[in-house]
């Protein structure tokens, strides 16, 4: 039986993980939930490490305290992802990135199954994920986007070239003739 300063202490350090993960809830606009049941030690710190590589953060959570902090966080949408043993990845600025990572190693790994997230504020499943996993990076997608609003300009750029080279040829014409005329 517990004393009452360890139940004391133990109260105080569930409060200390639900506001940890009230902050992380808060903080982050996509977030994908897991089950990481059947996982080794070292393959959840794999996981971890690739990815703490695309910006985000893997942190295995107990679902009553998860409950509490997204109650906390405004994000209930959340509850129906909480069940069983679950693993929350909370995404920096490249959720593509994440989702890629987590896809990858469920393929390595199917111990590890992704049940859905948050994405802005959208509820997204594990399909959902997937199909976001599947994009090309961010970087790549900027880039594509960039270059579909350079297209029109790099076509105005040619054509008042080509009015230009064609102003410039008129004129050496002309001056070519008066030149021919003033030598007659």
């Amino acid at each position: 039986m517990l004393s009452d300063v360890e139940v004391e202490m133990l109260r105080h350090e569930k409060e200390a993980v639900i506001d940890e993960v009230t902050e992380s809830l808060r903080g982050s606009d996509t977030m994908f939930v897991s089950d990481y049941r059947g996982l080794t030690v070292a393959q959840l710190s794999e996981l971890r490490a690739k990815l703490r590589e695309s910006g985000a953060r893997f942190r295995v959570v107990k679902n009553t305290l998860a409950g509490i902090a997204a109650e906390r966080a405004g994000r209930t949408e959340l509850a129906p992802l909480l069940s069983g043993p679950t693993a929350v990845t909370f995404c920096g600025d490249d959720p593509v990135a994440a989702a890629k990572v987590l896809a990858e190693f469920a393929k390595a790994h199917p111990q590890l199954e992704l049940r859905g997230g948050l994405l802005e504020a959208s509820l997204v499943d594990a399909e959902g994920v997937k199909t976001l996993a599947s994009l090309p990076p961010r970087d790549t997608l900027i880039a594509q986007v960039v270059g579909t609003m350079a297209a029109p300009m790099s076509g105005l750029v040619t054509v008042l070239q080509g009015m230009v080279s064609g102003l410039v040829r008129a004129l050496d014409q002309v001056a070519q003739k008066k030149a021919a005329a003033g030598e007659a």
